[in-house]
């Protein structure tokens, strides 16, 4: 699933990179104007889209994963959830980065993908 990009476009790649990391700061805002920022551009925007769309489904799985810790934390076990799902956040969106930096698309393991 992870296929090299043919592009040399390193504002791309920045763009992309700034998706994944700017989903720890900002949960799926930054991704999601990455996206529609990019999605406008002739041709779809490409890969910085493409990676900011998958940034954006990564981000709003785990904005769902926080909600049912919360309601879980009800009956302590979610408690711990949150800073497992905090954990998961932290190295995926790292590992997401640093492939996207060599002009891979990454593809998270597991991630809702809720926009196509």
């Amino acid at each position: 699933m992870n296929d090299v990009v043919s592009t040399n476009d390193s504002n791309d790649r920045t763009l992309a990179i700034l998706a994944h990391i700017g989903g720890l700061l900002t949960t799926w805002v930054a991704p999601l104007v990455i996206y529609l920022i990019k999605k406008g551009e002739p041709g779809g925007g490409g890969f910085a889209a493409d990676q900011a769309r998958e940034a954006l489904n990564f981000q709003l799985t785990v904005f769902i994963a926080y909600c049912v810790c919360w309601v879980l934390a009800f009956v302590l076990i979610g408690i711990l959830l949150f800073w497992v799902v905090g954990l998961v956040n932290l190295v995926f969106c790292i590992v997401a980065a640093v492939k996207a930096s060599s002009g891979v698309a990454y593809r998270y393991p597991f991630a809702f993908r809720l926009i196509k």
